[in-house]
């Protein structure tokens, strides 16, 4: 374990803001604390990731611009499940015909995963990332998304109403359904130190387990978990199969990948600040956390697809998985955890592109923001 007190001579002045912040009356990080009426106004030079000792409550000066781009990036993409109409998945449902037992599974497996999966990403915001990030304009972002993960809960809850399918089958699977109970369990036991509510950011320990959460759920639960889920949905979407549902997963996959470039941004802001904390050993466990995850979404894939079916099965979405495993390493500094794999599905990237105009259900998506000013034609 560091030693915190043999290290702080030796570090830079921004690798020892919780050491500063204990020996100077700084700012509670909650924002709630006695207001400090001889303050001075907020230096950009004060303002930090974690342990930060400028008033947490004043958004200005930024110092982090992309973190407020990526909030006026949310907002523009603005949507409602509602807006989406659901009248021939509901008749395609209902057909006996209309789609294998397979793929029945595989959409229902889905809907039962993300309707548990983005509650406990909310909860993760609310509960634990937005109390100990203590930078204004990042946390200006996180209520956007927190706003954006109750979105996409009640997608599901839209969805499942629509089709008429059994609510507590689809809700409870996190818990009945081994292969999504194994990836809920993980998450939860990786932020086991959050769970204290006595728990501050403050020393290497604390600051590794607040960066080992940040891991957790932006890099793993929606950079690489999600989108098995995606490529199954989108890819029944691109045979005109359950293309409401699949209009519906485009735009969380286009939340989501803002989502995932706002964590990976963080966690590299931190890792910047405090260089001391991405030590050897640390990066050697969050590769281990990015190759135990990939192993766990693909048996999660051969749960959801046991046969597979047209244009899709499970040895398709392991190598996309571990694919993606290796881009998430390189985004945050690592080494790949897996040889060279190939990207099976690279219409996905398309599907996520926020600016480019593309073709999607015989419909073409000018661009992207507000649901009441979509442009077709």
């Amino acid at each position: 374990m560091l030693d915190w007190s043999e290290m702080i001579s030796d570090r830079p002045r921004t690798a020892h803001r919780a050491s500063v912040a204990n020996e100077v009356s700084a700012p509670e990080s909650t924002g709630f604390g006695t207001i400090d009426r001889a303050g001075a106004r907020v230096s950009v030079d004060d303002k930090a990731m974690i342990n930060c000792r400028a008033d947490v409550n004043q958004l200005l000066p930024l110092k982090y611009r992309w973190a407020w781009m990526k909030y006026l990036a949310g907002c523009n993409n603005h949507w409602m499940p509602t807006e989406v109409s659901m009248q021939a998945d509901i008749a395609l449902w209902k057909s006996k015909e209309g789609l294998t037992e397979d793929e029945r599974r595989a959409i229902k497996r889905n809907l039962g995963f993300f309707a548990a999966s983005e509650s406990l990403v909310a909860n993760n915001i609310v509960l634990a990332i937005y109390r100990h990030l203590t930078n204004p304009e990042c946390r200006q972002y996180l209520l956007r998304q927190a706003f954006e993960e109750a979105v996409h809960t009640h997608t599901f809850q839209y969805i499942v109403d629509s089709l008429g399918l059994d609510e507590g089958e689809l809700f409870n699977m996190y818990r009945e359904v081994p292969s999504i109970t194994d990836k809920a369990a993980w998450a939860l036991k990786h932020t086991r130190h959050l769970d204290d509510p006595e728990f501050k950011t403050g020393t290497p320990e604390a600051d590794q387990a607040f960066l080992r959460d940040l891991v957790a759920f932006y890099v793993i639960f929606e950079g690489m978990w999600f989108y098995t889920g995606f490529a199954q949905i989108l890819s029944l979407g691109r045979r005109n199969k359950m293309v409401g549902i699949a209009e519906q997963y485009q735009y969380i996959l286009r939340d989501e990948s803002i989502h995932l470039n706002f964590g990976i941004d963080v966690i590299n802001q931190i890792k910047n600040e405090n260089p001391y904390l991405w030590n050897r050993t640390f990066q050697d466990e969050v590769r281990g956390m990015l190759k135990e995850a990939a192993e766990l979404e693909a048996a999660y894939g051969r749960d959801t697809m046991p046969r597979g079916f047209l244009g899709l099965n499970s040895a398709l979405c392991e190598e996309y998985m571990y694919f993606i495993a290796n881009r998430r390493c390189a985004q945050i500094g690592l080494e790949a955890v897996f040889g060279k794999a190939e990207n099976p599905f690279p219409w996905m990237s398309e599907a996520m592109d926020l600016k480019k105009e593309k073709n999607f259900f015989e419909s073409r998506v000018i661009e992207y923001q507000n649901g009441g000013t979509l442009a077709w034609d």
